[in-house]
């Protein structure tokens, strides 16, 4: 999507909410692009790196969820610039990006009003279903760049199908293509830039071919 646009991940300070595996993975890879992970939360609230989280830190804070039960508010005792729920809305931090890795429905409309009143140009995915109807409408108005979870959690069939000692250029290759065919989708079926409309039809073409080479009406 950024590069679309001309841009890329360098600089870019993201907002992460969640801090399991799948928001960790999340973190470390954008720290692989440049980019600067600056939040992460669970059930006892938020931590914030205003400078954002190196690889060292981001070591920190797998130990800490590695451990069963263990709560983000220990990492606050091993950090001296760390700030925890504060501020109090971890939504009202200035970020380019936002990365829901969390529960469903986790970006409401409201929430997406204030990721796009505090500068957030776009919301990204990392767990299903985690940005609401609404607060798709307010992204699509707003102008947000949105990665849809039906397009962005494509990984494990894509790492299923290519197999697990593809390489990484093999892996990208194919996650161009699958982006490549949703834009595209989109645009045949008249909704230009709306990837969830066109992973949505992408999935049910695919489905529906696969009937029909079986036979089914």
């Amino acid at each position: 999507m950024l590069k679309d646009r001309g841009d890329t991940l360098k600089g870019k300070r993201c907002l992460i909410i969640g801090a399991g595996k799948v928001a960790r993975s999340v973190a470390s890879k954008l720290l692989e692009f440049g980019a600067i992970p600056l939040t992460f939360s669970d059930s006892s609230g938020h931590v914030y790196e205003p400078d954002g989280f190196d690889e060292a830190k981001l070591k920190t804070i797998d130990k800490i969820k590695d451990e069963r039960g263990a709560l983000l508010g220990r990492y606050i005792i091993a950090s001296t610039t760390a700030m925890f729920n504060d501020p109090e809305q971890m939504l009202d931090i200035s970020c380019d990006l936002c990365f829901p890795c969390a529960a469903m429905n986790n970006i409401t409309k409201e929430a997406a009003i204030r990721l796009a009143d505090n500068g957030c140009k776009g919301i990204i995915e990392g767990g299903s279903s985690t940005v609401t109807d609404d607060a798709r409408k307010v992204i699509k108005k707003r102008g947000l760049m949105y990665g849809p979870h039906t397009l962005t959690l494509t990984g494990c069939a894509v790492h299923h199908h290519i197999g697990s000692h593809a390489s990484d250029d093999q892996f990208a290759k194919e996650i161009a293509r699958i982006y490549r065919d949703t834009k595209n989708t989109a645009q045949e079926f008249h909704a230009r830039g709306d990837l969830y409309t066109g992973a949505t039809i992408t999935g049910f073409l695919r489905v529906a071919n696969a009937m029909l080479a079986h036979g089914a009406v």
